[in-house]
């Protein structure tokens, strides 16, 4: 696996892009975790996971070594940050949507940060197609409450 600077920056810096596109979309709806939260979520993760590779990489011949083990506690770790999103009140459940933005930021940055951009591109349009234009529709499709 090639660590050089190069690639590291490359996958660094679409983290830092596919980041934005969703914290930009919250940060426009005045959500608490925007814009700097997804970056930050999204950089961290690919940074997470170019390190899992390359400790791997360092250390493959000394012994058994799972790289999966440190991605597999940012999915922790971030269920953490989500949680802190989440607000109960009288009325109902607020924070949800930011919170599994915020989740599937840290899957984005992970998908980078092993090289599966595709996979990382792809979630992004579909993670930012349905926090976009799904809140067009969502008054449209909700229950009128006034039917029970």
């Amino acid at each position: 696996m090639d660590f050089g600077f190069k690639v590291v920056c490359i996958r660094l810096g679409l983290a830092f892009v596919l980041g934005s596109i969703l914290g930009l979309e919250r940060e426009r709806k005045g959500r608490d975790a925007g814009l700097r939260t997804h970056i930050l979520v999204c950089t961290g993760s690919a940074l997470i996971m170019l390190v899992s590779i390359y400790i791997y990489e360092l250390f493959k011949h000394e012994g058994s070594l799972d790289p999966a083990r440190i991605a597999s506690g940012v999915v922790t770790g971030i269920g953490f940050l989500g949680a802190g999103t989440i607000i109960r009140s009288r009325t109902g459940v607020m924070g949800l949507t930011t919170a599994a933005s915020i989740w599937v930021s840290a899957a984005i940055g992970l998908a980078v940060g092993c090289g599966f951009i595709s996979g990382a591109v792809v979630t992004t349009l579909i993670a930012f197609l349905t926090l976009f234009c799904l809140s067009f529709f969502e008054p449209r499709l909700q229950k009128d409450k006034s039917d029970t």
